[in-house]
């Protein structure tokens, strides 16, 4: 006899759950929260980015919606071997050897990717964001090569197409407030007085980032000034049900991906946006120029490495400046190098003919440290290195602290612009600890019969930041492994 499942939440992580159990023949049902519009969780909001373990072009043409595209005779995808994915992962660890989940996902993310493409999950080159032109080759970098074919829409669609192609169905309007349990397993979920029972229950319910009250409790009170960057509806409740049955925390819960943001966003906003346009209020473009707080001086290294290695930590560094805002400051040598999001029609920026008079327009910022800041730095740019975008340049700053390491060069050409910006939270660190089948433990290390988890609900995958993409990643390679638990 089939095994029921029951799947709360439909982000990328619940989807994969959901294909997997069915792919062992359980039933399934996912439950949303959401209406049939906001379902999807963080994956709509998202830039469908997904970063894992290959060897090289051979191994990506699989994965490809159009492995035809002419561009692709003249790209250089490079190789992103499990090694360098460690490496990355560990530069974010704060001196902690891989956990457990970090080796996980990196011995799955290759096979997991060429399960979903299985299933008509596929992918495209992000040519757009993660390649440079050089001597007329897309030369990519950062290890980031493919993405969803219309983002994290586009993602969810394929992979919601895909569960009910094996007949799971999906029930929206449908929060579930409790879980219902039997001696010492899970037996079922309640959706207010509405008992639905089940062989098997996995959460996928996302995070705690949209709870301002859990942001604050776990991870400091300049969090209550982030932006919410996705869905207003992953408000912990996961979380909440299987601590409160017992299951052990497990992760850093003060941490969280955290990106800058245009400073006049509204929370959630983006999903009223076509999905090229989602992402239009990031700012990511911070390592073409300098980032200056409300005391006007700098605060992080701008060119430390690819953006893709700093964007989820630098939003929380702008939180922990007076006042959670910062300005990025450009000047006109890099404007056609910036990412389309800052020619986005509801980009918020100022525009000056010299350096004196953006300084005195940045509100809310000490304009003459402001002007000494930036004279400073451009005495400190070494103009004998050549400026290249398309690898770690080593065009750095000279005596002064902090340092730009890369791609540092003099803000001296107008017209400048300065574009104001504050953090915003994609998805929280902490979470519960699952074994090896996605099954729950509990507080004495044994699992809750029943209970599985997945997606941002996994605590150790993540601690100080991470690579961009591994979300994404991490969702899909735990997801499955729910959902075969879950089957079993």
């Amino acid at each position: 006899m089939s095994k029921s499942v029951i799947v709360v939440g439909t982000g990328n992580a619940a989807l994969c759950a959901a294909i997997a159990a069915l792919e062992k023949g359980a039933s399934v049902t996912l439950l949303e929260k959401a209406d049939e519009a906001l379902a999807g969780g963080n994956t709509k909001y998202t830039a469908g980015a997904m970063r894992f373990a290959y060897d090289g072009a051979e191994d990506l043409l699989a994965l490809l919606c159009d492995p035809a595209d002419p561009r692709i005779a003249k790209t250089d995808f490079g190789s992103y071997t499990a090694e360098k994915f460690g490496a990355d992962l560990l530069g974010f660890n704060d001196g902690r050897p891989l956990s457990l989940e970090q080796q996980d996902l990196i011995a799955q993310s290759g096979e997991t990717m060429r399960w979903l493409a299985s299933h008509d999950v596929t992918f495209e080159p992000i040519y757009s964001r993660q390649s440079f032109k050089k001597a007329g080759r897309h030369v990519f970098w950062g290890g980031l090569t493919l993405a969803a074919r219309n983002e994290g829409v586009g993602l969810f669609e394929m992979e919601l197409a895909a569960v009910r192609r094996l007949g799971g169905t999906v029930r929206y309007n449908s929060g579930v407030t409790g879980l219902i349990t039997q001696g010492d397993s899970v037996v079922g979920v309640q959706i207010g007085n509405e008992e639905i029972r089940a062989d098997a229950v996995i959460l996928a319910s996302g995070g705690f980032e949209a709870n301002e009250e859990m942001r604050v409790r776990h991870m400091g009170p300049q969090w209550q000034a982030a932006k919410v960057r996705g869905t207003p509806h992953n408000t912990g409740d996961g979380l909440r049900m299987a601590l409160d049955i017992g299951a052990a925390p497990h992760g850093f819960y003060a941490g969280g991906h955290a990106t800058p943001m245009d400073l006049h966003m509204a929370d959630f906003g983006g999903l009223h946006l076509p999905p090229g346009e989602r992402k239009n209020y990031r700012k990511i473009s911070y390592f073409l120029g300098v980032m200056l707080n409300a005391q006007g001086r700098r605060f992080v290294d701008e060119g430390a490495n690819f953006r893709n290695y700093t964007y989820a930590q630098y939003g929380a560094a702008i939180l922990e400046q007076p006042g959670q805002f910062a300005w990025q400051v450009f000047d006109s040598k890099v404007f056609d190098l910036l990412y389309a999001e800052y020619r986005f029609h509801d980009a918020h920026f100022i525009e000056a003919n010299t350096l004196e008079e953006l300084v005195n327009r940045m509100d809310g910022v000490d304009a003459e440290a402001a002007m000494q800041t930036l004279m400073d730095y451009n005495n400190s740019v070494n103009d004998e290195m050549e400026f290249d975008p398309t690898t770690l340049d080593g065009k750095a700053t000279q005596g002064i602290t902090p340092p730009k390491t890369n791609w540092a060069q003099k803000i001296d050409q107008g017209p400048f612009r300065a574009f104001p910006v504050t953090g915003g939270i994609t998805f929280t660190y902490g979470g519960l600890r699952v074994d090896d089948a996605g099954n729950v433990m509990g507080d004495q290390d044994k699992p809750i019969p029943g209970l599985f988890a997945c997606g941002e609900l996994v605590g150790g995958v993540f601690f100080a930041g991470y690579p961009g993409g591994s979300g994404l990643t991490s969702g899909a390679v735990f997801g499955r492994r729910a959902g075969y638990g879950a089957a079993r």
